[in-house]
């Protein structure tokens, strides 16, 4: 059996994973359950990015099934109650990063807050 921390950083697991399969990314109602409203991110770019950013990019058809993202290393950590940490390694067609994100509990459910993607060689 679970604990609730452990419950919490599967259910941030869970909806990270979601937010890596091109079919989720390619529903806009589904990436705007999963994506906190106040929802930021510093991609590996550099580039700043909000929900309105995200979704004009994943809606627009950007989002190729077989770019799905291979996913290593996975692990989080509770940072207070309803705020989980996750980090790990991604590989998109070669092109490689560690990411990190935050997730928090709201009213609807656990919602990325926070992500960050650093290129790796």
């Amino acid at each position: 059996m679970m604990d609730e921390s452990e419950r919490a950083v599967q259910a941030a697991i869970d909806g990270e994973m979601e937010l890596l399969d091109p079919d989720v990314r390619a529903s806009p109602a589904r990436v705007l359950e999963l994506l906190d409203p106040e929802f930021t991110e510093i991609g590996a770019s550099g580039r700043r990015w909000d929900v309105e950013s995200i979704l004009t990019v994943t809606s627009g058809g950007s989002v190729a099934p077989e770019s799905s993202v291979k996913v290593s290393e996975m692990s989080g950590n509770v940072l207070a109650p309803g705020i989980v940490h996750l980090t790990y390694f991604a590989d998109n067609q070669g092109r490689r990063a560690w990411r990190s994100s935050l997730w928090r509990l709201t009213a609807s459910g656990w919602r990325m807050y926070f992500h960050q993607a650093t290129l790796t060689g």
